[in-house]
């Protein structure tokens, strides 16, 4: 089997190679950052524009890492519910997304940057044209 670039080898004894793509940290960061509470969904990040809600077709939308051969930088683009406090959001999205991608790959992660990319006001707050109320 082939090792690409962007493929992190964990160890490669005699047993043989345990690989991870970087697409892997990708998709656990963003479904770590979807679950927490007040991120109404993912941006695609500064050329994206402003948003599109997360669907489960997409889970590495509005996340880039950086991978090394035993750490990981990650930046999160997310767009938050109106109403929720931003701060404590992003705190939360930095701890969620730093254990999950720890406990599940091995890597230190160094830094979570969070991006707030826009505010989500929902559907309920919307007339029929789509403006705000």
């Amino acid at each position: 089997m082939e090792i690409k670039d962007s493929d992190l080898v964990i160890n490669a004894g005699e047993q043989g190679a345990i690989k991870i793509s970087e697409d892997v940290v990708t998709i656990i960061a963003g479904l770590a950052a979807s679950e927490v509470a007040g991120v109404a969904g993912m941006s695609g990040g500064l050329a994206g524009g402003l948003a599109e809600k997360l669907g489960r077709k997409n889970l590495s939308k509005g996340v880039k890492a950086e991978v090394g051969e035993k750490e990981a930088t990650i930046d999160i683009f997310i767009i938050v519910d109106y109403g929720a406090h931003i701060q404590e959001v992003a705190h939360q999205v930095q701890k969620s997304v730093r254990s999950a991608v720890e406990s599940m790959t091995g890597l230190k992660v160094l830094q979570v940057n969070v991006n707030v990319q826009g505010v989500s006001f929902g559907s309920e707050n919307k007339d029929e044209d789509g403006r705000v109320k």
